[in-house]
């Protein structure tokens, strides 16, 4: 298990582990994302909202892969850090993303656009 991950600072951590306890706990199941992540030369993107506290390097939100089929699911943080886009540029973290929406807004409008539409 390799922590912590570059993408998030100390705050956004912070507030995907919380959101994390919250979903656990039956509660605030649908908070707005924390934190949007991409491959700047490829096309998956990814809207993440929460941390499993008992598994920190597994994350909830978003998934975009570029191939037309946007999905709500988990990811694998030191998956993510393995991956590379076309030139061999790894994933980053979008800094001027400002959610303006719960995830559910997001995942609906990504699933009628075959894409995220931030």
């Amino acid at each position: 298990m390799r922590l912590p991950h570059p993408w998030f600072t100390k705050a956004q951590r912070h507030q995907l582990l919380l959101n994390g306890q919250r979903s656990a706990a039956g509660k605030d199941i649908d908070p707005s994302p924390v934190v949007k992540l991409f491959i700047p030369d490829g096309a998956a993107t990814w809207l993440l909202t929460e941390l499993d506290p008992a598994e920190p390097t597994r994350a909830f939100g978003l998934c975009d892969l570029g191939l037309g089929s946007p999905e709500l699911g988990y990811i694998d943080l030191n998956e993510l850090a393995r991956l590379r886009g076309y030139i061999g540029l790894p994933v980053s973290r979008d800094i001027y993303f400002q959610p303006n929406r719960k995830l559910s807004g997001y995942a609906a409008d990504a699933i009628a656009a075959g894409r995220i539409t931030v």
